[in-house]
């Protein structure tokens, strides 16, 4: 279980494949501190830490991680946000994240606002997934405040510091990020759903 709270960013050093799958290898500021089997979050998606040498570490991304994540289009150089997972005895600074990443979104604007930014994502839907005004959503790992909803995308403003400290000063629209949905939100749409459904059976 994660929080949402960014705690560095990483840089992919290395990109290997191994089958279907692909064997990325990162260095950030906490490597010395990683061990075999640990989960770590990379840019929200829950990978496992299999082999760590000197500054650098290595973790493997499956198929299905692959399609379903941004991670099948990450480069040599690219800044990736990291979170490792929550301690039992910590505060829960954001919110309740899973490190499940549910689908990619679309960055369709991003607005200066003197200092702060406006964020604007899209994403197609299958009706299990909704925003709420006020209501949390993971965007690339980072717990942030829904700004404004509306069907098929929202809006987020993110303050300075969130900006400087972790990849999102490196997006422009069209990029892809990876999405979690509020967890109690998505419960809350399948049950509606299938109520829906039971209804006309």
């Amino acid at each position: 279980m994660f929080t949402g709270i960014i705690e560095a960013v990483g840089t992919i050093e290395k990109i290997q494949e191994n089958g279907s799958n692909i064997d990325f290898t990162l260095s950030c500021s906490f490597t010395h501190e990683l061990k075999i089997d640990q989960s770590l979050a990379h840019n929200g998606c829950c990978l496992t830490v299999v082999k760590t040498e000197g500054q650098q570490y290595t973790v493997t991304a499956i198929q299905e991680t692959l399609e379903k994540t941004n991670l099948g289009k990450w480069e040599l150089g690219t800044v990736v946000n990291l979170e490792r997972c929550m301690k039992m005895d910590g505060r829960l600074d954001g919110h309740i994240v899973q490190g499940h990443v549910d689908k990619t979104g679309e960055v369709v604007s991003i607005e200066n606002q003197d200092g702060s930014y406006y964020i604007t994502i899209a994403y197609n839907t299958d009706g299990d997934f909704v925003t709420v005004p006020q209501g949390s959503i993971t965007v690339n790992g980072i717990s942030l405040t829904v700004a404004r909803s509306e069907d098929h995308q929202f809006s987020v403003a993110i303050i300075p510091y969130t900006w400087e400290f972790t990849n999102m000063k490196h997006l422009k629209s069209g990029d892809q990020v990876n999405l979690e949905f509020d967890i109690i939100g998505k419960y809350i749409a399948k049950l509606i759903n299938k109520q829906n459904v039971n209804k006309y059976v």
